[in-house]
């Protein structure tokens, strides 16, 4: 089989297909489209989870662990870019002269034949990406969605729905999404990040610039012209065909927001296009940043023909993804929040949003920082995103995939923070307990990273309930 067939839906309905590391959450998102489809898919993964026990129960042949004996009669391998070229599976599929690609082709096949949205930015894809989703479900279009986080009220990450529409988050930190080739796009904002893949600002700039390049002719740009990155981006592009759509609270952009009015739980702003009033935003979310995730969507939403007045409710209706600004629970007038920020532009913002949550309470942050290539290149900015909060516990690095560097830990972080902001403690159990002891009433603790952070908030909630 050649190493570089692209595959039609019909096409890849007659192939065996197994992913390597199917339990990831983009990886878990194609494989549950597929299987909607009908497709033949077999996966495993190291661990098992809810997750595999889903796929499982819509078909999917599942193994925990990984063996060459796995793959069975695959005709099509797809791995994520966390799989290492020493696994078995992956050497295996190679030995045989399987196909393997990458997660982001597979992806751009299933879009192929829709009309497809790409969401991309280095913050917010996921929330705009599932704001868009349900936005365009309360117009009735029904589209097929892949994100990289599940939506509260749907309960899944990934749908193949029957419209003719394709919603996807588009990830840029290996610049695998270059492969998905949209009808039109999003851009949130652009910075620098994963610095494990790009050396330096210049080189973020130019796979978004390729990214640019790779919408179809004649397609839609919708990007935040209010964003200093997007703004340096746009010089950039020579793209007469595309029609280029700006959203923010500045004046000369396209679609605009104003009279904003945040709530602690809430946010509220009025929203026109070209001087025309629409109408009122009303998001059950919390933070100006949401507000612009959402004028995006509703952007994007209109250019694919929805009804602005259900886009206005569907919106309205959104309560959020898990893994931001999600709320666990509360004891005790005790409000415990996990959110899935992991850089210091991300965390300044929740921190913000945390604060009037708190209202007179106290933010009490646990956060684990994620990759010891982001903690070098941010440390500094991290511990003046981490002053907002009144204290912080710093776990120790979340490594992901890398490997230590040398000298690079969460104390990188605390040497530019006074021990009256935050203690370094890489016990998870020792923070548990000690951030039960110091939150009183009124106050709120929020765990914060991309790592296994998260799984501290029932502990959390129970080391409050026994006080």
């Amino acid at each position: 089989m050649s190493t570089n067939q692209r595959f039609t839906l019909s096409e890849l309905a007659k192939l065996k297909i197994h992913f390597i590391g199917i339990g990831g959450a983009g990886m878990s998102g194609i494989a549950r489209i597929m299987l909607a489809k009908g497709f033949n898919i077999s996966g495993s993964d190291k661990n098992d989870s809810s997750l595999l026990t889903s796929l499982k129960a819509l078909g999917a042949e599942i193994f925990i662990g990984h063996d060459a004996q796995n793959l069975g009669g695959a005709e099509l391998v797809i791995i994520s870019s966390a799989i290492a070229e020493t696994n078995p599976e992956l050497l295996a599929a190679k030995a045989r002269s399987i196909q393997v690609v990458q997660r982001a082709n597979a992806l751009a096949w299933l879009m192929s034949e829709s009309t497809s949205i790409a969401v991309a930015g280095t913050h917010g894809k996921t929330t705009t990406t599932a704001m868009l989703t349900v936005a365009l479900q309360s117009a009735g279009l029904d589209p097929s969605f892949a994100i990289g986080g599940t939506i509260n009220t749907a309960g899944t990450n990934a749908h193949s729905g029957s419209g003719s529409i394709f919603i996807a988050e588009a990830d840029e930190s290996d610049g695998s999404f270059l492969a998905y080739q949209p009808t039109g796009a999003i851009i949130t904002n652009i910075e620098l990040d994963h610095v494990d893949h790009f050396a330096d600002e210049a080189a973020v700039f130019e796979v978004f610039e390729h990214f640019v390049s790779s919408i179809k002719k004649n397609g839609f740009l919708v990007a935040c012209g209010d964003d200093p990155g997007v703004k340096t981006l746009l010089k950039r592009i020579n793209r007469p065909d595309l029609k280029i759509l700006l959203y923010g609270k500045d004046e000369s952009n396209d679609f605009r927001m104003s009279k904003i009015a945040l709530a602690p739980t809430t946010s509220i702003a009025s929203i026109s296009s070209t001087g025309k009033k629409l109408g009122e935003l009303q998001l059950s979310l919390p933070g100006e940043h949401n507000l612009l995730n959402s004028l995006a969507a509703f952007a994007a939403a209109t250019e694919v023909g929805a009804a602005e007045d259900k886009l206005i409710l569907g919106l309205k209706s959104f309560t959020g993804t898990r893994r931001r600004f999600e709320l666990k629970g509360e004891v005790a007038g005790v409000k415990v929040i996990d959110d899935y920020g992991h850089h210091p532009t991300e965390l300044t913002v929740t921190l913000i949003a945390a604060k009037n949550l708190a209202q007179s309470g106290r933010v009490i942050v646990v956060f684990q920082p994620h990759r010891y290539s982001r903690t070098a290149a941010f440390a500094p900015a991290f511990a003046t995103a981490l002053k907002i909060a009144d204290f912080t516990f710093l776990l120790e690095v979340y490594a992901a995939s890398e490997k230590p560097i040398s000298g690079v830990s969460s104390l990188l972080i605390a040497k530019n923070m006074s021990a009256t902001e935050v203690k370094f403690e890489p016990s998870m159990l020792a923070v548990v307990n000690e951030v039960a002891a110091m939150a009183k009433s009124g106050d709120v603790i929020i765990t914060l990273g991309a790592g296994d952070v998260s799984s501290l908030g029932e502990p959390i909630l129970q080391a409050l309930s026994n006080r």
